[in-house]
């Protein structure tokens, strides 16, 4: 039998442990594997693109274990009353090859992008942040604002998306968080006076949702919608003045805001910055931007993270997904005794 943690499961694993000590737990997890950068199997997921979106297979690997995520990307989807991004998950271990997890990850993908955004500014964000613009406030917004309050202390948030129901309803969902949320009458407005601007829009479209007049010095740029071939929100003049770190180089440079500059414009990845091998932020006036697209290693930092929770915290499913024959070169005998006699 596996574990099959499904939606209501991870809500109740969120509740239990408190979702700012889960995000920093996340985190945390996340950091130390990408310490270890060098220990793990890596490529660029692989992307089926479609009319209306894509659907993708991201993997990483270690010594031990293998996990994979399948998500998709349909900005569409919620004219039909469904989510832009849908994800479930595998972890297997790799001395077996058995799967010891299975897990949604749609919820888990919008902690896991959370957590990541807040723990890159802390390594990139002034120290003394505490105001956060945030442009666009779908699905992800939330989590991206807990997030940097658990990791950074952020208590302001200045929101706007062009939908002004979606800031009502970002506002709503955060009265109680302790974060002051103010709606913004503009995507200008809401980044005066911001330490960290986060992009999380949804258009599949080359955007320019922040402009170069927008980023004054010692901004830190979280630019997280920007997350396939031919979707992008920063301005190219804000990659050519800031410092852009990113996860996986050979990713972003197809999917991320990097994919408008040349092969050869100079990225750090953060790997090196959180183990130490190259400096993260180096002055109060430098403009940083994370180049965020997401990487298969934090997909495995985020299904490590739920295995190793489930024996405290226990809600989950038990899937009768592998066969357990009492021989295992009986396989055949798991069928009915009817169907022996038929073949």
């Amino acid at each position: 039998m596996v574990p099959f943690v499904g939606v209501a499961d991870l809500a109740g694993i969120v509740e239990a442990v408190g979702l700012e000590a889960f995000l920093r737990g996340l985190a945390e997890r996340i950091e130390a594997d990408f310490e270890r950068w060098e220990e793990f199997d890596k490529s660029p997921r692989y992307a089926s693109h479609v009319p209306d979106g894509v659907i993708e297979l991201m993997p990483a690997a270690d010594r031990e274990y293998f996990a994979f995520k399948q998500v998709n990307g349909h900005p569409g989807n919620t004219a039909a009353g469904l989510q832009t991004v849908a994800a479930l998950g595998v972890l297997t271990r790799v001395d077996t090859g058995y799967p010891v997890l299975v897990s949604e990850m749609t919820l888990l993908t919008a902690l896991r992008t959370a957590a990541m955004s807040a723990l890159a500014a802390r390594y990139l964000a002034r120290p003394a942040s505490r105001v956060l613009a945030m442009i666009g406030q779908g699905a992800q917004s939330e989590f991206q604002a807990i997030a940097f309050k658990a990791l950074l202390g952020i208590t302001r948030v200045q929101a706007w998306d062009i939908d002004p129901a979606a800031s009502r309803k970002f506002a709503r969902n955060l009265a109680e968080s302790g974060i002051e949320v103010v709606i913004a009458p503009s995507a200008d407005e809401a980044v005066i006076g911001a330490d960290i601007v986060t992009t999380v829009t949804a258009d599949r479209v080359n955007a320019r949702i922040l402009s170069a007049n927008m980023t004054g010095a010692g901004l830190h740029i979280n630019a997280v919608g920007g997350d396939c071939p031919g979707k992008t929100e920063l301005a190219p003049e804000i990659l050519q003045r800031g410092r852009v770190f990113v996860e996986y180089t050979p990713q972003t440079r197809i999917e991320g805001e990097i994919q408008q500059m040349p092969d050869d414009f100079e990225v750090t990845e953060l790997w090196s910055v959180f183990s130490g091998k190259t400096s993260g932020r180096t002055s109060d006036e430098e403009i940083t931007i994370f180049d965020s697209v997401g990487f298969g290693i934090e997909d495995f930092s985020a299904l490590r993270y739920l295995y190793d929770l489930l024996p405290e915290h226990a809600p989950h499913t038990e899937l009768d997904l592998i066969a357990q024959p009492q021989d295992p070169r009986d396989l055949f005998g798991l069928l009915s005794p009817r169907l022996h006699a038929t073949a």
